[in-house]
């Protein structure tokens, strides 16, 4: 990371979107807005690491084991991602939580009225975007690299 303000998060295209053929909707929203993927990859998520992230519902008998359920129902797509101010970023492209008051535009407002099928999971901060990044990604998972914006003069030849 080279500028003061650039962060990294954490996106996980969950169960829902992958049923529903939205993972190139979705990846493309993030990289249209200037985001810099530093690692992706299709997981299947077991018991153990959702117990994990899920750890501050995990004792809500209600509600956890509904999303245990949903998250180990089909594998999930983990993005690293990196950019100025992203954790902000991220949660306006995203939307609330809650699909249902999530406004059209977001990924969760055209996409989703639910709280548990909200068709993506994305870091709340920069410390749990760092924890998170860390629980599912190996350091060596995660590319360095320049993000270089080029311009087309004619078909042959960048700028």
């Amino acid at each position: 990371m080279t500028h003061e303000k650039e962060e990294r998060s954490l996106i996980i295209i969950k169960p829902d979107a992958l049923q529903r053929s939205l993972v190139g909707e979705i990846i493309t929203r993030f990289e249209r807005k200037g985001l810099k993927i530093i690692g992706m990859k299709m997981m299947q998520l077991d018991t153990a690491l959702v117990e994990e992230h899920y750890a501050h519902i995990k004792d809500n008998d209600a509600v956890f084991p509904r999303i245990k359920r949903f998250m180990t129902a089909t594998p999930v797509i983990v993005m690293a991602v990196s950019g100025i101010s992203v954790i902000d970023a991220i949660r306006s492209i995203v939307g609330p939580t809650r699909g249902y008051e999530a406004a059209a535009g977001t990924i969760r407002g055209d996409y989703s009225l639910s709280i548990q099928s909200n068709i993506v999971h994305a870091s709340d901060s920069k410390e749990s975007a760092e924890v998170e990044i860390k629980r599912f990604f190996k350091e060596d998972e995660l590319m360095q690299y320049e993000k270089i914006n080029t311009v087309f003069v004619h078909s042959d030849h960048l700028l």
